[in-house]
């Protein structure tokens, strides 16, 4: 293999990956990257990868070989492999599925054609207590109620077993996509949307049933979660994150598919319906009664509202927003490796460190379409990204000199010099439908005090969400207030603008989301806007660059400007224009 010193990138004995963002194939080499490595840093010249053993689990999973994945470095690096990062990728692709779970007769079992291997594997510590008993050389049988467990533990262990032991059908039940909607428009699934499907479903194969699809917000992921259901024609049970989700997962069920109302159950603190389809809520199954949390009780007695899930004979259950899946209902999901799992999400980080929870109990990543090659097709909108600067005035600069450390975040975000920018950039966008999101109830409440918008936090009722959010989306309000409880399920296909004026600290699944809610494609090809408003020199902007991860991830170019700047500043309407400030310009 012939090296060239103009590529783009440098693979590192430690399996770290440095990829220079000034060189004419740096695009090419980030798609092939994000097939396999995780992006660690992104400042403006050199962004680092890292190889890691659950990247390339996944990447083993929708069918990457290590041929493949050293094919792609080799193609792009300047230097020579290290002979350790070469060993280390075939060693690490090779452990998926070295090990399987299978059953025969009545026993669960499982398996390897490596004979070490498996006598190594009885004597873990953390498989020994689900073995019952070593059948060969080859095959162990253990306790088939634990499947979620030991899949676990194997992950753990770190050889991550392929599960080959099947599903129950669950209750049948009929269910068909419509070609018009109830509304009488053509309806049909895009092709990404059926391929997702199939590809999850594997047509009822023992290897499909259970992994997550990672498609942008507005990329249509219920599409692909009803296409599913129509593939399986069993009762569901869809968990979301929110009641406003499960309300829309309601009308478009009702609106695209043969399912009618009385078949289709809301389950959340107001009803609580079991029907065929029932759809609840993380915090609805999370409720605990007071006074048992810590007390050692079963699962069912801490969390009452878990008997939801033996209510039914459920064939499949989605995990919609599957990121923020709480850790009690990853304890009940070993339980549930039964039933087929779809796991939906826009990004696949995880705040709290599971990624590989998710991996083991919901399944490996199914299905995953880069943000940018949607945007090219056009069915998610081209969005420019803009970060702005803004100094602490000297009264701030000292309050946050001497701020708690758990407070110096805060003092930042509420910046009070952004409300200048926040005029302008309001001015700029006169006949724009446009978000404000916050993360901080009484920065909002100023915004909603100064303008006099409508607002939305969590403590506004949801039949007044669900009656704003319509406005908007009939146009009779143009802006909107919006806390946290904007960053997830909500659909406002005309909104064009999102100016950001604090976030969830260095939150990338946050800034994922975000992003999303401004995503549907926009009439005459008009590109979206969003602005990220920091105050230079703070956490505030470090937790910021920790954010833009997701955004380089995804391929997308921020800009960054300084409060100074913005008065000159033209935003672009149209894709491939450029502002009248020529400012700093940071690929990603």
């Amino acid at each position: 293999m012939s090296y060239n010193p103009q590529n783009p990138i440098i693979v590192q004995g430690d399996k770290s990956v440095l990829l220079e963002v000034d060189n004419d194939l740096y695009q090419d080499a980030r798609d092939v990257l994000a097939r396999f490595a995780e992006l660690e840093k992104s400042p403006e010249y050199v962004h680092t990868y890292k190889l890691t053993p659950l990247s390339l689990w996944n990447a083993a999973s929708s069918g990457l070989s290590a041929e493949t994945i050293l094919d792609g470095l080799e193609r792009y690096s300047k230097y020579p492999l290290p002979g350790n990062v070469r060993v280390d990728i075939a060693d690490y692709v090779s452990r998926y599925g070295r090990v399987k779970l299978i059953r025969r007769n009545s026993d669960t079992l499982l398996t390897s054609k490596d004979v070490p291997l498996v006598a190594e594997l009885v004597r873990h510590k953390l498989l020994a207590p689900y073995v019952i008993a070593q059948v060969d050389s080859h095959t162990l049988r253990i306790d088939g109620a634990m499947r979620g467990h030991i899949k676990h533990a194997l992950v753990n262990i770190g050889y991550p077993a392929e599960d080959l032991i099947g599903y129950v059908d669950g209750e049948a039940l009929a269910i068909h996509l419509r070609l018009m909607t109830s509304a009488a428009k053509p309806f049909a699934l895009r092709d990404y949307q059926q391929d997702a499907a199939d590809v999850f479903y594997a047509g009822g194969a023992a290897h499909g049933g259970s992994g997550v699809i990672v498609l942008p917000c507005g990329a249509g992921k219920t599409m692909v979660g009803m296409a599913a259901m129509e593939q399986m024609q069993c009762n569901t049970l869809i968990l979301s994150p929110n009641t406003v989700a499960v309300r829309q997962w309601i009308d478009e069920l009702l609106d695209k598919t043969t399912l009618t109302e009385d078949q289709i159950g809301e389950y959340t603190g107001r009803r609580k319906e079991i029907r065929p389809v029932t759809i609840s809520t993380y915090q609805t199954m999370t409720y605990r009664k007071r006074g048992t949390k810590n007390r050692g009780l079963p699962m069912i007695e801490e969390f009452p509202h878990f008997q939801l899930f033996n209510e039914r004979d459920w064939g499949l259950i989605i995990y919609d927003e599957v990121h923020l899946l709480p850790a009690p209902v990853f304890r009940i999901t070993a339980e549930l490796q039964a039933r087929r799992r779809l796991g939906l999400t826009a990004t696949l980080v995880r705040e709290d460190g599971r990624e590989e929870d998710v991996f083991s109990l919901i399944g490996p990543k199914k299905y995953d379409v880069p943000w940018k090659d949607l945007e090219k097709q056009g069915w998610i909108a081209t969005v420019e990204v803009t970060e702005i600067r803004i100094p602490l005035s000297p009264d701030m600069r000292m309050e946050y000199a001497v701020a708690e450390p758990r407070q110096k975040y805060r003092v930042a975000a509420e910046n009070p010099l952004k409300f200048k920018v926040l005029d302008q950039l309001l001015d700029k966008h006169p006949d724009d439908q446009l978000l404000i999101i916050g993360m901080y109830l009484d920065q909002l409440d100023r915004v909603k005090e100064k303008y006099d918008y409508p607002i939305i936090t969590g403590k506004t009722p949801v039949r007044e969400r669900r009656k704003i959010f319509q406005q908007f989306k009939d146009g009779e309000v143009q802006r909107l207030i919006i806390s946290k409880v904007g960053n997830f399920a909500i659909d406002l296909p005309d909104a064009s603008v999102m100016i950001q004026i604090s976030g969830m600290f260095g939150s990338r699944q946050e800034e994922a989301q975000r992003l999303g809610r401004i995503l549907r494609p926009k009439q005459n090809g008009l590109l979206a806007h969003f602005y990220t408003l920091v105050s230079k020199d703070t956490r505030d902007q470090d937790y910021s660059s920790n954010r833009q991860l997701f955004l380089t991830e995804q391929g997308y170019r921020y800009t960054i400007l300084y409060d100074h700047e913005v008065a000159d500043y033209e935003p672009a309407t149209l894709a491939g224009e450029c502002c009248e400030v020529c400012p700093r310009m940071i690929t990603g």
